[in-house]
């Protein structure tokens, strides 16, 4: 990377930052998927972690994927997401998914994964290459006084994508929502540039449920970085940014 490009990266992570510590989150970053199965086996008020993240379905270390931890001033979690590198060279997304559908279903949403199948987005028949995959984002909403309300989603988000550009540089890079977060934007929140309706469909036709493809090109990334971050307020500063940096490999 040219010293400029460090130098816009590293600015653009400082401001992320600041802005999520100032509302009382330390972050932490790392490759240790031993680690992050263990923290999120400890949130019993959540599903189970998706297969793609999960170290005893998925090779997954810190040559392919990388996690973001959020925590709160008393230490609890407060915040999940993480990424994984694809290497989809001759082969589309909507191969992928056939080849791989149980990684990305939800679990207990359908009677028989084998005979359930994802479909909808034309995006997944261009889709291709070098690709990203982020997933497990974890925001909980409390209210008006809560994180989501005061624009923490894409603040996170932006932390994501600035690592992911700077240590791989995907062709693309995608995320599955919910129906129901998609009609409200969040693929605008997320920072994402298209989002188109998907749906799984299961053995007797059935659809199992309906997640909406939400992605971005590699232009649509370069753009996505060099905007501005967006900022929870103005005119204050944070003299210590409480956050923990892991090994990230940068290689796929």
């Amino acid at each position: 990377m040219i010293p400029k490009k460090t130098f816009r990266m590293a600015k653009a992570v400082s401001a992320v930052l600041h802005e999520l510590a100032a509302s009382g989150m330390r972050v932490e970053i790392g490759d240790d998927f031993v680690e992050y199965r263990a923290r999120r086996a400890a949130q019993k008020d959540r599903g189970e972690i998706y297969p793609m993240f999960d170290v005893t379905r998925s090779y997954v270390d810190e040559t392919n994927g990388f996690w973001v931890c959020g925590f709160n001033e008393e230490g609890e979690l407060t915040h999940t997401q993480a990424a994984r590198l694809l290497d989809l060279s001759g082969k589309t997304l909507n191969q992928h998914f056939q080849a791989h559908r149980h990684k990305y279903i939800t679990p207990n949403t359908t009677p028989d994964p084998d005979a359930t199948h994802y479909t909808g987005p034309e995006a997944l028949k261009t889709i291709t290459g070098t690709v990203c995959y982020h997933g497990d984002f974890w925001l909980p909403a409390r209210g008006l006084g809560g994180l989501r309300s005061q624009g923490a989603t894409s603040l996170l988000s932006r932390l994501l994508f600035e690592i992911v550009q700077s240590a791989w540089a995907p062709d693309y890079m995608f995320a599955l929502v919910p129906k129901q977060l998609a009609a409200k934007g969040a693929h605008l929140r997320y920072g994402y540039s298209h989002c188109e309706p998907g749906r799984w469909i299961g053995p007797d036709q059935q659809v199992t449920e309906e997640d909406y493809l939400i992605w971005m090109n590699s232009v649509d990334m370069a753009n996505a970085v060099l905007r501005e971050p967006d900022t929870r307020r103005t005119g204050d500063s944070v003299s210590q940014v409480p956050s923990t940096l892991t090994r990230i490999g940068g290689s796929g």
